[in-house]
């Protein structure tokens, strides 16, 4: 039913959300996986659809900003667990040839722990075994299995070549088990754990680090002041909704106002003749001015925001994202002296609050001199009278 509600409120732009994307799959995959069971349960068996059901239970990723940024911190440790992978198969690869050379004649016993099914004598069998070993799985006993003294095994053969007697098999057998397991188990295998920890503590010692996280937050603050979602809200909002964001992203509650009017001030963003701003330009001037992305002194903003604008041009080279280039880095003829920008109008209130503060300041010490005054002057009332008192 929440389903169907979502999708007559929306219609075409609920498929924009890739949320609401997944929610339509496992809905649909668990009216199918209903229909199958009611009416052709008898003919057919389907039962991989009642895993939509359970796949319910990742949409709760979307609402704990700490289980996003466990996601998040597992989805970055993919960049560097292929470098851990590429060790850890080099490792296997070099064991594995090794194996086979000083381990391959050996015969193979099925009363041991060296048998047919775990064995050196092909590539495959080797990177199984020691697979096994990695995981610590009887790795002692497959070591003294290949000792010194064991039976040979005839070329291409399972079966035992007693003609050469016991003469398989090598006291190194202790060296290469004993390195590999410690090598495996005991070092490449944390290099994993170490990767997904060191993200975890990049993204969790210090909140100013900004990252895709915390989209979402600016997402769901900005739907509060543009519930119509028009992608623009009256610039005068943009102090109170800004302040309603955490950083890095927003000013937070603590943060005092001449502080975000300055902020606001270096953003600079064109308003539109109904005085309302992007969502776009808000957003991207937002970490253009938390990462300092090409910020410079006012004079030199212009060159810097053409500079910025080359940048992206070679990033987007199409001539279709010239509107959002314009969106992302409003061009200098939308920031000229004869427009409106954000800049412009915080400059004016932050002037006016800075008039405010000084003439409140003013008639602050005006008071204060006057009471000091009228104090003084009761003082010496007070001295006049205890005069007469003694004459």
């Amino acid at each position: 039913m929440k389903f169907f509600l979502i999708l007559l409120t929306y219609f075409k732009n609920y498929f924009r959300d890739g949320w609401n994307r997944f929610d339509f799959i496992t809905v649909v995959g668990s009216i199918t996986d209903a229909l199958v069971t009611e009416f052709g349960g008898h003919f057919v068996s389907l039962g991989f659809l009642r895993l939509f059901r359970a796949a319910r239970l990742i949409r709760l990723l979307q609402q704990g900003y700490t289980i996003r940024i466990l996601l998040w911190t597992f989805v970055q440790s993919f960049k560097a667990l292929p470098y851990v992978c590429l060790l850890i198969g080099m490792l296997f690869f070099i064991y594995a040839i090794v194996g086979m050379q000083v381990f391959g004649n050996i015969w193979l016993d099925a009363t041991t722990e060296y048998n047919r099914h775990n064995n050196f004598q092909s590539f495959f069998n080797s990177i199984i075994l020691l697979f096994r070993c990695s995981t610590g799985e009887a790795w002692q006993d497959i070591m003294m299995a290949c000792t010194a003294g064991k039976y040979c095994a005839k070329p291409n053969s399972f079966e035992i070549n007693l003609a050469k007697g016991p003469t398989c098999g090598t006291q190194m057998s202790y060296v290469y088990f004993t390195t590999f397991v410690f090598l495996s188990s005991f070092l490449m295998l944390n290099l994993f754990v170490a990767v997904i920890m060191d993200n975890f503590d990049y993204l969790t010692r210090d909140s100013s680090i900004l990252g895709p996280h915390h989209l979402d937050e600016f997402v769901r603050v900005w739907a509060d002041y543009d519930p119509a979602a028009t992608g623009r809200i009256h610039y005068t909002d943009m102090y109170e909704m800004l302040r309603n964001i955490t950083p890095p992203v927003g000013f937070g509650r603590k943060c005092p106002y001449r502080l975000a009017y300055k902020h606001l001030i270096r953003m600079n963003m064109p308003v539109a003749d109904d005085g309302t701003v992007h969502f776009t330009t808000t957003l991207f001037a937002l970490i253009r001015e938390s990462l300092s992305i090409k910020m410079r002194p006012v004079e030199e903003m212009d060159e810097a925001d053409e500079e910025l604008r080359q940048t992206l041009r070679k990033i987007w080279p199409l001539k279709a994202k010239k509107n959002i280039i314009d969106l992302v880095v409003p061009p200098n003829t939308e920031l000229c002296y004869q427009k409106l920008t954000v800049g412009k109008l915080y400059t004016g209130l932050l002037i006016l609050e800075n008039y405010r503060a000084k003439k409140s300041g003013v008639e602050l010490a005006k008071r204060k001199r006057q009471r000091a005054a009228l104090l003084l002057m009761t003082h010496r009332h007070t001295l006049f009278l205890l005069d007469d008192e003694k004459e």
